[in-house]
C-alpha cells in the first residue's frame, strides 16, 4: 500500500453513486465508471480496472446485510483522478498479497490496483466504514493509458 498522503486539489468533476454489495453492484460500479469518464473525455483505462477491484473487493469482503457501498469518482484541476470505494466493514481491512508460490484464481487485485495507480491507500471513518482509495495521475496519459480503439 502507498501510504503517501494525497493532495487532492479543488474537485472539477464529482461522481457519487450508492451500489449494493453483490456481484451486481460490482459491475454496475465498474459501468457507470466507465460511462462517467467517458463523458468527462477522459480515458476509461486503467481507472476502469481499479474501479472493478475496488468494487469487486467492496462486494466481497465488505459487505454487511442491509448496508450499500460507495463509489465516488473526483478529478481535480490538476487532472488527478481519485477513485473511493467505501464499505461498512471497517474490519476488513486490504491487505496486499505477497508473491504467491502456487498460482491461485483470486488474490491479485490490490496488486493490479498497486500496479496502476499512481497511489493508494486506506481511510477509516466514519465508524463503522472505511474508504479504500487510488489516484491516476491523467495529466500525463501515455504513461497509463492506451489510446482508445479508432482514436488516432
Amino acid at each position: 500500500m502507498n501510504e503517501q498522503i494525497s493532495t487532492l486539489g479543488t474537485p472539477v468533476h464529482q461522481f457519487v453513486v450508492p451500489l449494493s454489495p453483490a456481484r451486481r453492484g460490482a459491475r454496475l460500479a465498474r459501468l457507470l465508471a466507465a460511462e462517467q469518464l467517458g463523458s468527462w473525455g477522459l480515458p476509461l483505462d486503467p481507472a476502469r480496472l481499479v474501479v472493478a477491484e475496488l468494487a469487486a473487493n467492496a462486494a466481497l469482503h465488505g459487505r454487511v446485510s442491509g448496508r450499500s457501498f460507495r463509489l465516488a469518482l473526483t478529478v481535480t484541476e490538476q487532472r488527478v483522478l481519485r477513485i473511493e470505494v467505501t464499505d461498512a466493514r471497517r474490519d476488513a481491512e486490504p491487505v496486499r498479497e505477497g508473491v504467491v508460490a502456487e498460482p491461485a484464481e483470486s488474490g491479485y487485485g490490490l496488486l493490479l490496483v498497486e500496479e496502476l495507480a499512481d497511489r493508494w491507500g486506506v481511510r477509516h471513518g466514519p465508524v463503522p466504514c472505511k474508504t479504500v482509495w487510488a489516484e491516476i495521475d491523467t495529466a500525463d496519459a501515455s504513461a497509463h493509458f492506451a489510446p482508445e480503439p479508432g482514436s488516432p
